[in-house]
C-alpha cells in the first residue's frame, strides 16, 4: 500500500490510528471490569504485572 500525501496527512492519519487504538484500549478494559478480570500490562522499561481491569480504568484518559 502506497500512501502518497504531505506530512500533514501522514499527521493527521497518525492522530485518527492513535485516536482508534485508544478507543479499543477503553473498550477492552470496561469489558475486563465488568466481568472482574485483569489485564497484563507493560510499562515503558519492559516490565509486565498483572492489573485489575477496574483499576486500570480509572488510569485510562476519556
Amino acid at each position: 500500500m502506497i500512501i502518497k500525501g504531505n506530512k500533514t496527512d501522514l499527521n493527521e492519519l497518525s492522530v485518527i490510528i492513535i485516536n482508534g487504538v485508544n478507543k479499543a484500549l477503553r473498550k477492552l478494559a470496561e469489558s475486563s471490569a465488568a466481568n472482574n478480570e485483569s489485564l497484563i500490562i507493560g510499562d515503558k522499561d519492559g516490565n509486565v504485572k498483572s492489573v485489575p481491569a477496574k483499576e486500570l480504568l480509572k488510569s485510562l484518559s476519556k
